[in-house]
């Protein structure tokens, strides 16, 4: 056995100080609070701060459109109809008068996601900036939801605790997702979706099962402060009905296929609007010419005009969807109508520049979608009376096109059954959800540029998908570590005499691994 030289120790000399130490360190260090418990008291941090920035963010639209849509448009509604594009365009002034002034409102979902991963560098955080933008966009009717930057405030606040506290990488993800489960929680008042929402798409297949308690807590607090200020009913009431039979299973499969399509159609007509606005589209050169800030002016406009002979299509749409859960009667033609224009709308809402999400605009598709197709089997004879009514097909489609669109099937199941507190649909609603998330999945198999999965949210698939060699051979080596040091704990040590040099400890622990996994030595490092 060979002896190890003696290493010459350097004197003692002052610690080197952090460059960016927190404040907050000293304080930690003589609490001596363990990793566990220091998350779990930052995810209660998280999720009220959430929730009462959520609450905050739901009064700024109430308020801009009981001032823009009710007061200011009751003043000058003596002008003519005309003037209620005058507001949508003033909202597209305003958003491009804030781009002109920040250029940007800070880091989407996809930059913080990546910046936890160490894919880029994060660029300040503008939480406020956004909340502001995006009341001022929903509040004067634009075609988009809240859902985006209700989970941007949390997902902003988690990362800028987690840097406060210089926490690791993967627990700066885990309060990420703790934020965007407590957003999603507090804005649709659905704390189950808000957990599913974080670990189904923003975590993905990173979280452990110790994680979850952070992402519940954070959901609970939020959601519970949303109840409590903004009301604990659901956002959807639907009437009494009954399913007819058990054959009608095979209708609301049907719907499912419809919805596939209609997510498809919104996903890329999202895209194609958002290729317009930067004039990658042959005939649309002008707009890339043409001043960014003045994008919102023109989007804003076009809502306007076309609100002017459908005034449906304004803002979130909720009124309008739950008319159609309460079985207010529209008629075929109109329910299509309103299923074409709200798609076109919105995506020309998105690609301007104005801010919100597409989970709404996607549960207005659905709920055109659905209660078209209910009227029309109630046009069959032979199912006139064994189906049931255009409400039961208007809340499945709102789940089967959400999920065709974010591709979140169990966050879009979820949320409808949170929303409507319904449960005698579930079953149909997990079939056609089932399989308009299949079918959208084997169109663009070979293609994620039609893929949502959280664009709503700013979220770009590629960040999602192992582009880079450096995120999976990452993960492969966290797991191929743990191997190693379990194999090392399990396998009996030679005695000192049975050693030699030429057979180190770490190749007697890959003598236990199994073939697939190769040996220690022979792996090489991608960064």
């Amino acid at each position: 056995m060979k002896a190890t030289p003696p290493v010459e120790l350097l004197p003692p000399g002052p610690a080197a100080k952090t460059p960016h130490a927190s404040r907050l360190t000293p304080v930690l260090n003589h609490l001596h609070p363990s990793p566990e418990t220091l998350l779990l008291l930052v995810s209660l941090i998280v999720g009220g701060v959430t929730g009462a920035g959520v609450i905050t963010f739901h009064y700024l639209i109430h308020f801009i459109h009981t001032l823009m849509l009710e007061d200011f448009m009751g003043a000058i509604s003596n002008a003519g109809s005309w003037t209620l594009a005058c507001i949508p365009t003033i909202g597209g002034i305003v958003i491009g008068l804030m781009r002109w002034r920040f250029q940007d409102f800070g880091p989407n979902m996809s930059s913080l996601i990546a910046a936890t991963r160490g894919l880029q560098e994060l660029s300040p955080l503008k939480p406020i900036t956004k909340m502001m933008a995006a009341s001022v966009s929903l509040g004067t009717g634009a075609s988009l939801g809240p859902e985006a930057p209700s989970v941007e405030i949390g997902a902003n606040f988690g990362m800028l605790l987690a840097q406060v506290l210089q926490l690791s990488p993967e627990r700066q993800r885990l309060l990420l997702g703790a934020g965007s489960a407590a957003g999603l929680a507090a804005g649709f008042n659905a704390p189950i979706a808000g957990v599913f929402f974080a670990l189904e798409v923003v975590l993905g297949s990173t979280f452990a099962t110790s994680s979850i308690s952070v992402v519940l807590l954070a959901a609970v607090v939020s959601a519970l402060l949303a109840q409590i200020c903004l009301g604990a009913q659901p956002a959807f009431a639907l009437p009494v009905y009954d399913a007819r039979s058990p054959l009608e299973l095979p209708l609301y499969m049907g719907l499912g296929l419809l919805a596939s399509g209609v997510s498809i159609a919104y996903t890329e007509a999202i895209q194609v609007a958002e290729r317009c606005f930067h004039g990658k589209v042959r005939g649309f050169g002008l707009l890339e010419r043409m001043p960014r800030p003045f994008h919102p002016v023109i989007g804003g406009a076009c809502v306007g005009l076309v609100a002017l002979l459908m005034p449906q299509v304004l803002g979130v749409g909720y009124e309008t969807v739950e008319a159609m859960l309460q079985n207010v009667e529209f008629s075929l033609s109109l329910l299509l109508l309103l299923l074409v224009v709200k798609l076109g709308v919105t995506a020309i809402s998105l690609g301007s520049g104005l801010v919100g999400g597409i989970f709404a605009p996607a549960m207005f598709l659905g709920a055109s979608l659905g209660s078209a197709y209910g009227i029309f089997l109630a046009m069959v004879p032979v199912l006139a009376d064994r189906v049931a009514g255009p409400p039961a097909y208007a809340m499945v489609g709102m789940a089967a096109v959400l999920a065709g669109s974010a591709r979140a099937p169990l966050t879009a199941i979820l949320l409808l059954f949170e929303l409507t507190r319904d449960y005698r649909i579930v079953l149909p609603l997990m079939a056609a959800v089932g399989l308009s998330v299949w079918l959208v999945e084997c169109a663009n198999r070979r293609s994620t540029a039609h893929s949502l999965n959280l664009h709503q949210m700013g979220v770009d698939v590629a960040v999602n998908t192992p582009i880079q060699a450096i995120e999976p051979l990452q993960d492969w080596e966290d797991a191929l570590g743990d191997r190693i040091v379990a194999e090392l704990i399990s396998c009996p040590m030679p005695a000192e005499g049975d050693r030699t040099d030429e057979e180190p400890v770490l190749a007697m622990a890959n003598a236990h691994l199994s073939e697939d996994v190769k040996p220690l030595p022979e792996t090489k490092s991608a960064v």
